[in-house]
């Protein structure tokens, strides 16, 4: 007689901070027992369950329908709240000109909110900001997105919430694969190749993406490279390691905007990131260690207005991030978690130029760099078979150029149903003063503080009809304090910490599942802000439905923007509305082939996101994709 036992087991991996997994086991009892499965998975953050912040996942089904190689049109179009700034159709740069910024709730700008790949900070070590062309399709399987304060787990640059991208696990045995070719409009072409292998215990994954673009303004051509590898391995059923490095190098022209157009602006950009970590899993307690590093290469010439003489230098900075977090869970007793850890980073950078005629000749040449360490703790406790718990912990990070700053978080998560949820908290969000404002050019001011800001938020989610209608609503306040800016201080600018800001409003969405092939959804995001931010739209509604037919598929996106200030300096604001197609058929073939045809801004609206940059009409993609 054989008994097939089904079971889900709950296993809590190691990244540096709270996450919980999941490993499904099948196993089939007879005279022989088959041991189970083991999948070393992502070393992810936390559980969004375990959160009582605002959370949202973009699943790998999203990601890929949407046929976008880059992340942030992702985002934009699946996040209540988050905003992306562009300046043209491809390629968002470095430098003077860039765009790429991300804002959740009207908090973003001087890179507020943390970028991640599998718990690993994203950012230039020297300037601090986001790096918004690393930020690709390629090798990801989910994004979680945190919207509010995430310094608890997280530590600085995460004031405003962060954003981690999931890579791919090999989950089949043996080998598979995709390969896509994308052409379209401006010359665009992007090709993009994966590849994952999986035997017993060992698995990895292997991926390339190239993006080429002529632009749509005269100067504003754009070429991206990524290569993604990882390689894993579970030594036991208590222990497992994994290791990976992923790679970009991008050149990207600017054409400057409208009103003060560029001659010669380009940036050449390389990129790097390679991690490992090693993880425990016992009955009551698990944990490990993460070994990361981040580093960059970058060149910019800042070009020259039509007419005039080129720039005789080309500016040059390398940077590093870099660092290692140890962690364990206890699980106490009954529905109790108790985390600890402790996290390091290294940063810096070296900026400098060198003189066209003369490359040996170096000017304005500078190096710094910052040490951070922190130790926190983290405990959940839940109530009434589950119907209440109360998250609480406190961080305490001191770092090299600021001293030390304690970041509380406490919550409250009810499900007064079995299909409900209310989430409640406060929390607290800083981010340290990068080496720019510390240290380099006139404002530079070395005794800055960290800005700061503290988060009250309340959100509820219900579910209905078995799960085929999702309704979400969320109400936040948000208390900015320290912020710095450049002011002038006898006569001279100087860098100090003075701003504030309050930020409030909410976010509504919602789900349904009309029929097996039809589906619907709509978010509608509204924010008041006492500020002069840019880019943060008083109100945001995104508008999907899908269809899929058999082997067809279809899907209609709309997105509006009211009330954005974009820096006219007539003060106005800008608003639009967006309307983009998606259409797909696969044929039943031995090997499954797709050709599907991706049309953005069908109403060939004009718009500028970034005032005096115009973003581009209707355009085109098509492309055809290959399984195996």
């Amino acid at each position: 007689m054989k008994i097939k036992i089904e079971s889900l087991l709950p296993i809590v991996f190691f990244t540096g901070n709270l996450c919980i997994g999941k490993i499904y086991a099948a196993e089939t009892l007879s005279d022989t027992v088959k041991l189970k499965e083991v999948i070393v998975t992502a070393p992810l953050k936390t559980n969004p369950d375990l959160i009582p912040l605002n959370v949202t996942q973009v699943t790998s089904d999203e990601i890929e329908k949407s046929g976008e190689s880059s992340l942030l049109p992702v985002l934009v179009s699946k996040v209540p709240g988050l905003f992306v700034t562009e300046r043209g159709f491809a390629g968002y740069g470095v430098s003077g000109g860039s765009a790429g910024e991300v804002n959740i709730r009207g908090v973003g700008q001087g890179n507020k909110v943390l970028f991640m790949i599998d718990g690993q900070p994203q950012w230039a070590g020297v300037f601090g900001h986001s790096l918004a062309d690393t930020y690709v399709a390629n090798g990801v399987e989910k994004i979680e997105v945190v919207k509010g304060p995430s310094s608890l787990l997280y530590g600085s640059n995460a004031m405003g919430g962060s954003i981690n991208l999931v890579t791919h696990t090999q989950r089949e045995d043996g080998l598979t694969g995709r390969a896509r070719a994308m052409f379209g409009s401006f010359t665009t072409q992007k090709f993009a190749l994966s590849t994952g292998y999986k035997k017993g215990r060992f698995s990895a994954t292997l991926s390339g993406q190239l993006d080429r673009s002529n632009g749509y303004r005269a100067g504003s051509s754009f070429w991206l490279a990524n290569e993604f590898a990882q390689l894993k391995y579970a030594v036991s059923d208590y222990w497992s390691v994994a290791g990976m490095l992923d790679m970009t190098q991008t050149h990207a022209n600017n054409p400057g905007t409208v009103q003060d157009p560029l001659e010669n602006m380009w940036t050449d950009v390389f990129r790097g990131t390679g991690g490992i970590y090693v993880k425990n899993n016992y009955s009551n307690m698990d944990g490990g260690v993460q070994g990361y590093i981040n580093w960059g290469r970058n060149n910019v010439d800042d070009g020259n207005t039509p007419g005039t003489t080129p720039k005789d230098y080309i500016f040059h900075s390398t940077d590093y991030n870099m660092g290692f977090t140890a962690y364990e869970s206890f699980y106490l007793w009954q529905a109790n978690i108790l985390s600890a850890g402790i996290d390091f980073q290294h940063w810096g950078g070296h900026v400098w130029n060198t003189n066209k005629a003369d490359e040996a000749l170096r000017t304005s040449e500078a190096k710094h760099h910052v040490n951070e360490i922190a130790g926190y703790v983290m405990m959940q406790q839940g109530f009434l078979n589950d119907l209440l718990n109360i998250n609480g912990g406190v961080r305490l990070q001191h770092g090299s150029s600021y001293g030390n700053i304690w970041v509380p978080q406490a919550g409250i998560i009810v499900k007064p149903g079995k299909n409900s949820q209310i989430k409640g908290s406060f929390s607290k969000g800083f981010r340290a003063p990068n080496i720019r404002e510390l240290y380099l050019y006139p404002p530079a001011n070395p005794d800055l503080k960290p800005e700061y800001m503290l988060n009250y938020e309340l959100s509820y989610r219900q579910h209905f009809l078995d799960y085929r209608l999702m309704v979400g609503a969320a109400l936040f306040f948000i208390d900015g304090k320290n912020m710095i800016q450049t002011v002038r201080v006898d006569g001279r600018p100087r860098n100090i910490n003075t701003g504030r800001f309050h930020n409030k409003g909410f976010e509504v969405e919602s789900s349904y599942k009309i029929l097996q092939n039809l589906q619907a959804n709509a978010s509608w995001s509204y924010l008041h802000t006492d500020s002069d931010n840019l880019y943060s739209p008083k109100n945001k509604l995104n508008v999907e439905i899908s269809y899929a037919p058999g082997n067809f598929s279809f899907t209609l996106e709309e997105m509006s923007i009211w009330s954005m200030k974009n820096g006219n300096p007539d003060g106005c604001t800008e608003n639009y509305s967006l309307l983009n197609l998606r259409a797909a058929y696969t044929m039943g073939l031995k090997i499954p082939v797709t050709l599907s045809v991706k049309i953005d801004n069908i109403t060939n609206k004009h718009y500028e996101i970034i005032y005096g940059c115009p973003m581009p009409g209707t355009t085109i993609m098509g492309c055809v994709e290959f399984s195996f």
